[in-house]
């Protein structure tokens, strides 16, 4: 199999002098980019399902070169994680024609360095490493500046992430994605749902779809509701007893009693 750069120089090669770019749009690309490309390719799990240059940067109609993917063309292999992106807040502004959501527009605490990032896929994934792991914690840390997401690595969630083959987490690991981004079964297949507001509101769902996957309903609830708790991103048991399972509890009782 030719290495990636190898790809990459035949077929940026064929576009210029097809006179579908401009030259000037390959200037910029210099051969030691193309050989930490070619690097990072070479271990990831694209690279094992043959998914290569012209895949992402090549149009499938037109055979045009694609400088800068978008979206559409993960879409191609990714529709359900695209799709449930786009239904998200991180994505809902360009499924409505608008500009990106950037950190600048949020409520929520964010990172300086991090105000002009534009989201979309390549904000969070490193598509030439198809880092994951990265993606899970590192790069929500790398916009998210409110307490509880910088509360997360001292966390007992953090303290039993594995990272398995692929640089992706293995399914013990607990990350950001975990919560936020839970999986679903979609067919035969388990998918992430990369709607990052679906489980936020109302916190039940959350119990529901992702905290009673590990604990129980008792915990989940008492914890979930319980918002300096949240803040502190779990650090300790929670503390606070919701009537409703005590009221639960009695009843349970009362017809027992009944019963015999």
């Amino acid at each position: 199999m030719r290495s990636l750069s190898s790809r990459l120089i035949v077929l940026l090669f064929f576009l210029v002098h097809s006179c579908l770019i401009a030259p000037a749009a390959t200037a910029n690309i210099t051969q030691t980019q193309l050989d930490e490309i070619d690097q990072l390719w070479q271990t990831s799990a694209h690279a094992l399902t043959e998914v290569n240059c012209s895949s992402c940067h090549q149009n499938s109609e037109t055979k045009e070169l694609v400088v800068k993917p978008t979206q559409e063309s993960c879409r191609s292999c990714h529709e359900y994680a695209v799709d449930t992106f786009l239904l998200g807040k991180h994505g809902i502004r360009t499924l409505e024609g608008l500009s990106p959501l950037t950190p600048a527009m949020a409520h929520l605490p964010m990172q300086d360095s991090a105000m002009d990032f534009q989201m979309s896929c390549n904000t969070c994934h490193d598509v030439h490493s198809v880092n994951t792991s990265q993606a899970a914690v590192d790069s929500c840390l790398m916009c998210h500046n409110d307490p509880h997401s910088l509360n997360y690595k001292n966390s007992p969630h953090a303290q039993i992430i594995n990272i398995g083959s692929l640089s992706r987490p293995n399914q013990e690991a607990v990350t950001c994605a975990t919560c936020h981004l839970p999986r679903e079964k979609v067919g035969s297949a388990i998918l992430v749902n990369h709607n990052n507001t679906y489980v936020l509101k109302p916190r039940d769902r959350m119990v529901k779809e992702v905290c009673m996957n590990c604990h129980g309903v008792e915990h989940s609830y008492n914890s979930i509701f319980d918002d300096k708790l949240v803040e502190s991103n779990f650090a300790e048991p929670p503390t606070q007893e919701m009537p409703t399972f005590q009221l639960v509890r009695d009843l349970e009782k009362k017809r027992s009693s009944k019963a015999k």
